[in-house]
Formats: structure tokens, sequence, C-alpha cells
């Protein structure tokens, strides 16, 4: 009965704290119910054959260059493992870390994701804020809001997901909350940090930055334990504890680092894989490994999305040919995404094309209106008169003669037969197939097949 209240009652607090935010530029709050959607049968199926708890912590890990994200669970054994990778459907900005507003970065990072973070009512199905900035980013004074993980496949300094994607996220996250996690942490880098592509990236201008940051990447890779972080002159340490043995938390993250060292319960896990990278990425350097161009375009996506994608040729920052794949949200033909500032491109109205020759056409009757009948063709003027008005004047030759008028009786008694004939030459019609409703199944002409909003065919299809 405790543990059911218990249960309720973080729910609760984290749906209500998270109607105060929302993913990049929210609008109106709508209640929904997808933030309790339950995880798959086969997820849990794979939690258990992981040896891991459905409510076990969880941490996140987000790679740039690869475009993908990880989500690690802690095992029964209280280390990390891999339970999943997520292909990235869109980020945007370069590689290396947001800085002011506007720049359209995605950040770099080291970030702990609060209930409060937690987002059941974005525009963009689901998400979770990544707390950016945090304190190394105050520090820098670094400027920048509403960076999230929601789905959508849209990226305007976000990490952009299908909806599938981040409604599992979002409930991989809210059920290690149920088990009692504070918060997870979500590590967000350029690429993998490994010594062949820290080799390879060594001429970034963000490259001491990353070497930062692989401190803490490597602490994981060592041990299979989330990093404890803290921030102090103006930089990132990973695992440090005072003079007293407890975990380094600065008050200030511009002042001076307190006394500290290397939690002596990891330190020769993690100093002999350090040096085995150090003595590898050296090697690299050595053999004289190439070095990466720098980063084309606005942000990425992984290849599962781009593939599906046509490539353009365009010029790169050196005035060299390069091809590229059309990524969503960086081209003005693409119909604007939410957040962006891309124009629309100007349609071409379609040449119209050569009409059959004419003839009545059946009004389509519409639910509840009335289906209008065709007014009559005045009858084809003898051949004498339009030989009799060559060359006069259009409007008088369009009058025409004045007729004495006929009694009405016998204007009807002569028409009748031909009424007739006219409704037996034209064949009965269906009300079913005139009438359009919005239930109907059938496809009016020139419209688009209908398809779920979030995923990649609705976003980015017409780019094919």
């Amino acid at each position: 009965m405790r543990r059911s209240f218990t249960r309720a009652l973080l729910a609760s607090a984290a749906i209500t704290a998270a109607v105060a935010l929302s993913a990049c530029n929210p609008s109106d709050i709508a209640p929904n119910g997808r933030a309790m959607a339950p995880l798959s049968e086969r997820t849990v199926a794979l939690i258990s054959e992981k040896n891991m708890d459905k409510q076990s912590p969880i941490l996140v890990r987000v790679f740039k260059e690869e475009s993908e994200l990880e989500v690690w669970k802690q095992t029964r054994d209280g280390q990390y493992a891999l339970l999943k990778t997520y292909p990235i459907c869109k980020w945007s900005g370069d590689l290396g870390p947001k800085k002011k507003e506007g720049d359209r970065q995605a950040p770099e990072g080291y970030y702990a994701i609060t209930p409060g973070l937690m987002n059941p009512n974005s525009n963009y199905y689901l998400a979770f804020n990544t707390g950016f900035p945090n304190a190394y980013d105050r520090a820098h004074n670094y400027t920048g809001s509403e960076l999230m993980v929601h789905g959508d496949c849209s990226s305007r300094g976000c990490y952009a997901m299908t909806d599938e994607q981040i409604q599992e996220i979002y409930a991989l996250a809210r059920e290690s909350f149920f088990g009692g996690q504070k918060s997870f942490q979500f590590e967000a880098f350029p690429f993998r940090m490994t010594a062949l592509n820290m080799a390879k990236h060594r001429n970034n201008p963000n490259f001491a930055f990353w070497k930062m940051l692989k401190e803490g990447y490597d602490n994981f890779e060592a041990t299979r334990q989330a990093p404890q972080v803290a921030v102090c002159e103006q930089r990132y340490l990973f695992d440090q504890v005072d003079k007293d043995g407890k975990p380094l938390e600065p008050r200030n993250a511009r002042a001076a680092c307190p006394v500290h060292k290397l939690d002596p319960q990891i330190a020769d896990a993690v100093l002999d894989h350090r040096r085995d990278e150090q003595v590898k990425m050296a090697t690299y350097i050595g053999e004289g490994v190439q070095v990466v161009a720098a980063h084309v375009g606005d942000g990425g996506m992984n290849a599962v999305f781009a593939d599906k994608l046509e490539t353009q040729t365009q010029y790169d920052a050196k005035g060299q040919l390069v091809q590229m794949a059309v990524a969503p949200g960086a081209l003005p033909k693409v119909p604007n995404p939410p957040g962006t500032t891309i124009p629309r491109a100007q349609v071409q109205p379609e040449q119209p094309q050569a009409q059959p020759e004419e003839r009545e056409q059946q009004p389509i009757a519409l639910a509840s209106v009335p289906k209008h009948e065709a007014a009559p063709k005045p009858a084809a003027r003898p051949a004498t008169n339009a030989l009799a008005l060559r060359g006069t004047n259009t409007e008088l030759a369009a009058r025409p003669k004045r007729v004495t008028t006929a009694d009405p009786k016998e204007v009807a008694k002569a028409l009748a037969p031909q009424r007739s004939h006219t409704a037996a030459a034209q064949p009965a019609k269906s009300a079913e197939s005139d009438v359009r409703t919005a239930y109907s199944t059938a496809t009016i002409a020139g419209a688009q097949p209908a398809m779920p909003v979030g995923t990649f065919d609705a976003r980015w299809g017409g780019l094919r």
C-alpha cells in the first residue's frame, strides 16, 4: 500500500513540476496520457534478460557524430550495462559546446535530469530538458534555454527522436524515478571519445574541452559507474574526493578548487585505462592518422534516416563541391518545422493540362447539401445568322432577336417529351459515390495519404 502511494505521489510530482516546462518554444499545455504509457513486453523481457530490474537506475549518453543515443541501466551486480542504442533522427548545429542563445548548437557536457525536467506535455510528443546551462555553462556565461531531447524528428538546438523512441526513453526514465533514482546522468559528447577519434579531431578548436570531457568518459568506461561530477575553476572534475574522503562538492564553479584527489576506490582502474588511451592516441598521431574534415552543414542525422533522403551537391566552406544528404530542417524547400526560421519554399503552380472536349459535369453533392441541376445550355444559332452578323458590333450581335411571346400552356406541352427524354439519357448515380464526409474512406483526387504525425515519414517523406 505504501509503495503504491509513493509511486502515485512521484508520478504526480513529476507531471506537476513539468507543466512549467516544454520542448523548443512551447505553447499551451494540453494534458495527455503519453507520459504513462507502459514499456513494451519486448523491452521488459530485454531488461530481464540483461539481469536488470525494471525500475533500476539509468544513464543516457549521446554522440553527435554517430547520431546515436544510448540508454544504460544498472544491473543487479551494481554496474551499468548498455540496454539499447537509438538512432537520432535530427540534431542541429556543429560539433562543440553550446555557447549562446540562438546559435542552434546542441549542448555537450554532463547534466543531471531530475523528475522536474521531464515534460509530459511537450509540443513534440514527449521530452526531457537537458538542464542547460549547468554549473560549467554558467561559469563560462553560456546562454540558452529549453534545450531538449524530444520527439517529432525536428531540431533547433535539441536532440530529436521519433515519437516511438522518445516514448520508450521517457518510460525508462519514469520507471527509474519510481524505483528511487533522484536524477539520471545525461552525457552529451561530440563523438565516441576513443583514442582514435580524439587523434582524428586533434586540430579542432574544441580539442581542449573534449579532452576534459574524455576524463569522465574514461572513468565510466573503466568502472561502469556514473562519474561523480564537480565544477570548480571553470572546469569539470570527475570522481574527486576532498581531504576527508568525501565527494567533492564545490560551492562556486568559478572559485579555486579545494584540495582534492581521485577516489582511491577506483583510482587504479581509472588511471590504467587513461594511460592506455594516452598511449593509443600518441601512437595514432605518430603514425599520421588523417585529421577529419570540419563538419559541414547544420547538424546531422543517423544513417538509418539519412539513407531515406535524397543527396545533393553543394559547396563547402572551402568552395569545394561535396555530396551531402538532404538534412531535414536545413533546406529552404522544407516546410518550416516547429521552432525554425527557415523560409518556406515558393511552390511553383502546376501547368494546366490539356482539357478534353467540353461536356456536362455532374456536380458532387456534399453531406447535407442538395444537388443543384445544371442550367440548360442555349440552343445553337443557325449558320445563316453567324454569316449575317460577321463584321458587325459583337455586343449587338450577342443580343437575341425579339420574338413573340408564346402561350405558356403550349410551351409546356411542347417541352414535356424533351424533358422526359433527357432524364432517361442520364444514368442514375448512387448517393454514396457523390457524398463526401469527414469519415469517407475514399481518397479525394490529389490528396496525400494520411500517416501518423511525429514519425520520420510524416515529417520528411516529401524529400524523397
